[in-house]
């Protein structure tokens, strides 16, 4: 049976495995825009950005992932065709999901990015201000170029957490991997071995991505040496 849901379906299941890491990527890309902005904030000589930066990091990372892909799927377009009736305002299941993780792993993504800057040596950036450098530029040159090095290894395991969040997101409707097993399983009603095969699939992917970051974390110690 294993075999033959492999050929019925095995295509459906490697295309719901791309839009899984198409999805990941996406949230990704967003995340790191968003942990970057409130990373910055958190390291800054300002009490007011420090509150901005720590009240979202709670917030963001205080509410359950499923909480806030139904409120941003259900619930903002709900708000926003409020404000403005008639207008018909929706989101897809993408766009909804990449919010979702976008914001999600962009709270741990600030944390991250927060630490990376912080483990570079104050010196670094007190030598750039006395060369006559203005703060952002030389930590756009100085101090980020550094800190990326430490961080590098992280974004990979960050990575890995938030492809496997995805699954998550089929409460609304994404066709990833989980959701699309759903389908197979309620066609074939072979829970075991539709189970079985996503297993394999997000074990393979993951092992992949974790070799990487090993890969790159022992490349990053040996240029430190």
């Amino acid at each position: 049976m294993l075999v033959t849901i492999l050929t019925r379906y095995g295509a459906l299941l490697v295309e719901a495995m791309g839009q899984t890491l198409l999805l990941a990527l996406c949230g990704l890309f967003f995340a790191c825009i968003l942990g970057l902005f409130f990373g910055l904030l958190s390291v800054l000589r300002s009490r007011v950005c420090n509150i901005i930066s720590t009240i979202f990091v709670d917030i963001i990372r205080g509410l359950p992932m499923i909480v806030l892909a139904f409120f941003i799927y259900f619930g903002v377009p709900q708000f926003v065709n409020n404000l403005l009736p008639g207008g018909g305002f929706t989101l897809s299941a993408l766009q909804a999901g990449t919010a979702a993780l976008a914001l999600n792993c962009g709270a741990y993504m600030s944390e991250i990015i927060r630490a990376g800057i912080q483990s570079v040596d104050k010196g670094q950036m007190e030598a750039a201000r006395s060369l006559g450098l203005p703060y952002w530029k030389a930590m756009r040159k100085v101090v980020l170029p550094q800190a990326i090095r430490t961080m590098i290894p992280s974004i990979i395991n960050q990575f890995i957490i938030t492809l496997k969040d995805t699954s998550i997101l089929s409460v609304i409707g994404f066709p990833e991997l989980v959701n699309s097993a759903k389908n197979v399983v309620a066609n074939t009603m072979r829970p075991l071995e539709v189970w079985f095969i996503v297993g394999v699939m997000y074990l393979i992917v993951i092992t992949i991505l974790s070799r990487v970051a090993k890969l790159l974390e022992r490349r990053l110690n040996r240029g430190r040496e």
